[in-house]
């Protein structure tokens, strides 16, 4: 790959909340989920859990699990802050085909707890970095993938009923994006800037 290839997939590579309802397909889902295992992982521990919720009970109630969040986030905002928040779009719940939430298994056994004695959260770190493999591999498929932070993640852990000691690290909406952008939607919406490049020396 060109490095000019590369650099054009991080710059399109965007938190997508407009979708298409066109579903995807279910083996292009496996493959991105194989492809997004292939990250790298605290002693190669591949603690990452993936759930695929289809069920319209449980998407209900996280969409509603959203709904209270961002009412409580744009609470907590001054006016006329509070307002410009208001009219953001930020989750694409009732649109995108495909919800997938991910944990971390804290209790695996793989890779023998090497690497994460001292730093026990490098395992969320490694189900971070599975994810953005994810987003990578999606962005070359040419699906969008949109992360949704603004839930109660307890209630969410129980809405899914996974194993309790999973700790939940994110909820995504995966799909065919309405209208690819090259820049953020918060930027395009004037909430943020991409701030410049700072490097501390020592």
């Amino acid at each position: 790959m060109l490095a000019s290839d590369f650099e054009s997939l991080l710059r399109w590579r965007r938190d997508v909340r407009h979708f298409l309802e066109t579903p995807v397909p279910p083996e292009l889902i496996e493959n991105l989920l194989r492809q997004a295992a292939l990250a790298p992982s605290v002693g190669f521990s591949q603690p990452w859990r993936w759930v695929l919720v289809d069920s319209p009970l449980r998407r209900a109630a996280i969409a509603e699990n959203f709904a209270a969040a961002n009412a409580a986030a744009q609470a907590s905002y001054p006016d006329p802050q509070a307002l410009h928040y208001g009219q953001l779009k930020l989750a694409g719940l009732r649109e995108a085909p495909v919800h997938l939430a991910v944990f971390a298994d804290p209790t695996t056994p793989t890779g023998s707890g090497l690497g994460r004695r001292t730093m026990p959260e490098t395992l969320t770190y490694s189900v971070v970095m599975a994810i953005h493999t994810l987003w990578l591999a999606a962005q070359v498929a040419g699906l969008g993938l949109g992360w949704v932070s603004i839930l109660d993640p307890q209630q969410a852990h129980a809405t899914l009923e996974v194993p309790s000691h999973w700790t939940f690290v994110a909820y995504l909406c995966l799909g065919w994006p309405a209208e690819p952008h090259p820049d953020p939607l918060l930027e395009r919406a004037g909430w943020e800037s991409r701030q410049p490049l700072s490097v501390l020396q020592r």
